[in-house]
């Protein structure tokens, strides 16, 4: 065993063992999309004297904490987004309808005096009709009273709490305690009050809570004028049933938010959809991981159960990360952590077939040697390919948002985590067994000394693929054509994060057509309704606007068609939050490929890079284009999957060039180096689709709602990907080429010429 085999053996077991116990220690963060609950995105707004920057977001965050606290929500999570958005998580909560309404509020709690009847105004309520300070709002009864300027706040109430009093029949009502200065306040404006008389407006109290007057009580006869109501409390009664005690009282306590803040964004999931969720997805990682093991054993023998072995340490190392960094698992996280599982094959791919490559070359060498060798000429290419990756999941994490965040960052981890399980740990396993006797004397076992079949064939007929580019530029130049008349013709079904609106799921008892829930919303007056009805016998809702009201009735029309109704989810999207995703999609897509090109250029030279980027456009298009003729949903998972894409079709195009970037010191036709470079590479890029082809499918098959969605998005991207590195891109690269020999001013062939007479003179 050489010294560098003990090293990564030791740094392997470090890990791993490192690895072990996170897992088992730190319990894993799940969303809500797999637990349960609801999330509420608010976006303070600029109050009359306060500006509402991230100082005063801060304090708004506060004082939502401690109305949730109230609420009596378990763990519930409250962060700043940017200077002036709050979001808020509330596990198991289903209903969102009394925490929005309890958030959302200002809670403004003000005492004034009665001055008396505000007359014969047609207006039901004036802020301040003439300047003064006064206001006119109605009482209970909608009697209109004048109020003096407020002289307490709900900065001078130190509690509040609702009870109550079935003796005394006053049934519910509010206890307010005043602090020190508070509570000699209170007893002056109560003093005062008690000099009118018996009935008369002026002996009462006026409590107005956000500019509406929840109560006025009358100053009880026992107090007498000038002394008031001592002792620091009083009681708030206005025939409050529980539910408007309760309220009345978080929001005292809570204390007055000191911006405004408005729901920009709402999310409900159902608890057993979570839980669905994380069981299709584990079923589909189990089945997908476990095909492409067997796959990948049958085409390289004992390395290939190195390489599962360092699969399994990778799924390992992952959570870890994941666990350590208290990342919070999405579903498309869970996703990700499935996919970056096929993408962990891609590194060992290389790796072995470089390997095999050298051992073919090269008569005398061992299969220690040649596998040597394959790690160290197949390093440039995973670099190349794990940082284009990374690239795309940085630009998931800083550009998107919520559980497609969640996905960026799963698939960060997974491609440094596969990094590591490749070029460390299956390296250790691979120096522990090459120099076995076995391996020795049977090169044929370790899956080195086996050419594949895939290579086999390709040596035999030697297909000169690169002789009809101009044909392979036309097809790919029609499949953009037909993605675009797809776009133009069908349009493209935008999601709610990118339109604005609301969506809702429901599961029915019994089946639910389509067409007949529609003709059901459209007489419940929801005409412009969107309604989809998915394998599973889900029913999809989606419009503009819905207020809660109509939700139930929509909920009711529902039920009368399909039995006993279940909401499962329920999102709601700004329209201004909605264009703003809307336009940070489109960055995340233009800053993608600008990203790409100059990584690229940097790496290779322009024209591969140009070739590269490309590329990488027309597959993003023709997969656009595909889910516009399929009718599916353009969403934020679908965005997830197109950034994705496009970091598939750029590793395959980059191991294509940078097999084409050694070949090229060789001499002869750079179209003939291009076809050796691609021929080269194609049993590294079929096996690597084979790999990820299992996860994908059982994906598909499995995962059920969105996750088919995403995957089928990623199974038309990795077809897709796979066939333009050889047909699209390499093309673009020899034509490139040629255009850049014509810019200097000597023909291609014209070089080529004095290359072959130098050399035979």
């Amino acid at each position: 065993m050489t010294r560098a085999t003990r090293v990564r053996c030791a740094l392997s077991l470090v890990v791993l063992a490192l690895s072990a116990c996170i897992a088992v220690i730190v319990p894993p963060r799940l969303g809500l999309d797999l637990r349960g609950g609801t999330q509420i995105v608010l976006q303070t707004r600029d109050a009359p004297t306060v500006e509402a920057d991230a100082a005063a977001t801060d304090h708004t965050l506060e004082v939502l904490r401690h109305r949730i606290d109230a609420l009596g929500v378990a763990e519930p999570t409250l962060t700043r987004s940017g200077d002036n958005r709050i979001i808020v998580e509330l596990p198991g909560v289903q209903d969102p309808r009394e925490a929005a309404d309890v958030l959302g509020r200002t809670a403004q709690l003000t005492f004034h005096p009665v001055l008396g009847p505000a007359g014969t105004r047609q207006a039901e309520s004036e802020p301040d009709p003439d300047g003064s300070g006064e206001r006119v709002l109605p009482d209970e009864t909608g009697q209109r009273l004048r109020l003096g300027p407020p002289e307490l706040t709900g900065a001078d109430v130190s509690g509040a709490e609702a009870r109550l009093d079935a003796q005394r029949g006053l049934g519910w009502f509010v206890t307010v305690d005043f602090d020190g200065a508070g509570g000699d306040a209170w007893a002056r404006l109560t003093g005062r009050a008690a000099c009118a008389g018996d009935g008369d407006p002026a002996r009462r109290i006026a409590i107005v809570l956000d500019d509406e007057l929840v109560s006025s009580p009358q100053v009880d006869p026992s107090v007498a004028c000038g002394g008031g109501i001592t002792g620091g409390t009083t009681q708030i009664t206005g025939d409050f049933d529980r539910a408007e005690a309760r309220e009345l009282a978080l929001l005292v306590n809570g204390g007055a938010l000191p911006v405004p803040v408005e729901t920009i964004e709402q999310r409900t999931i159902g608890p057993t959809l979570g839980a669905e969720a994380i069981s299709a997805s584990a079923r589909a990682a189990l089945i997908g991981a476990a095909l492409t093991s067997l796959f990948i054993i049958a085409a390289y023998r004992l390395l290939g159960f190195l390489a599962t072995c360092a699969l399994a340490c990778y799924a390992l190392i992952s959570y870890a990360a994941l666990a350590a960094l208290g990342a919070t698992l999405t579903l498309p996280g869970l996703a990700g952590f499935a996919l970056a599982i096929g993408m962990a094959v891609d590194a060992n791919v290389l790796v072995f077939e470089r390997a095999r490559e050298e051992y073919a070359a090269r008569r005398r060498t061992t299969v220690r040697t040649a596998l040597a060798t394959g790690f160290r000429k197949a390093f440039g290419a995973i670099a190349d390919t794990n940082v284009t990756t990374l690239i795309a999941a940085a630009l998931l994490f800083f550009l998107a948002s919520g559980p497609v965040r969640g996905f960026g960052v799963t698939l960060g981890i997974g491609v440094l985590a596969s990094m590591f399980s490749a070029l460390v740990i299956t390296r250790a396993l691979a120096g522990l067994t090459v120099d076995r006797r076995g391996a020795r004397l049977h090169p044929a076992r370790s899956g080195i000394g086996v050419r594949g079949r895939v290579r086999s064939w390709l040596e035999r007929r030697n297909p000169q693929l690169m002789r009809r580019r101009r044909r392979w530029l036309a097809l790919s130049a029609a499949a953009v054509v037909l993605a675009v008349c797809g776009i133009t013709a069908r349009g493209l079904d935008f999601g709610v994060e990118f339109t604005g609106g609301r969506m809702i799921e429901y599961t029915t008892e019994r089946p639910v057509d389509a067409d007949e829930a529609r003709d059901a919303l459209t007489e419940a007056d929801l005409p412009r309704a969107v309604v989809h009805a998915s394998a599973d016998g889900g029913l999809t809702v989606r419009t503009q606007e819905l207020s809660n009201a109509q939700e139930a009735d929509a909920r009711q029309a529902i039920s009368d068609l399909g039995g006993d109704t279940q909401k499962v989810r329920d999102e709601m999207i700004g329209p201004s939050l909605g264009k703003e995703l809307r336009t940070g999609a489109l960055i995340a897509l233009g800053a993608a490929l600008v990203t790409q090109l100059g990584y690229l250029a940097v790496r290779f030279r322009w024209t591969y890079a140009t070739a590269a980027v490309l590329t990488m456009a027309h597959d993003a298009l023709i997969l656009v284009g595909a889910f516009a003729w399929l009718g599916k949903p353009v969403d934020g998972v679908f965005l997830a999957a197109l950034l994705t894409v496009i970091g598939y079709s750029v590793n395959d195009s980059v191991v294509v060039f940078d097999r084409l970037r050694e070949l090229s010191s060789r001499p002869g036709p750079f179209a003939s180096l291009a076809n050796t470079a691609v021929l080269q590479t194609i049993p590294r890029t079929v096996n690597t689709g084979m790999g990820a082809l299992f996860i994908l499918t059982a994906l598909a098959v499995l995962g059920g709602g969105s996750l088919t969605d995403f995957a089928l998005a990623l199974l038309i991207g990795l077809v897709v990907g796979t066939c333009s590195s050889v047909f699209t891109a390499t093309p673009l690269a020899i034509a490139l080429h040629a255009r850049a020999g014509r810019g200097k001013g000597r023909p291609v062939a014209a070089s080529r010429r004095l290359t072959s007479r130098r050399l035979r003179q």
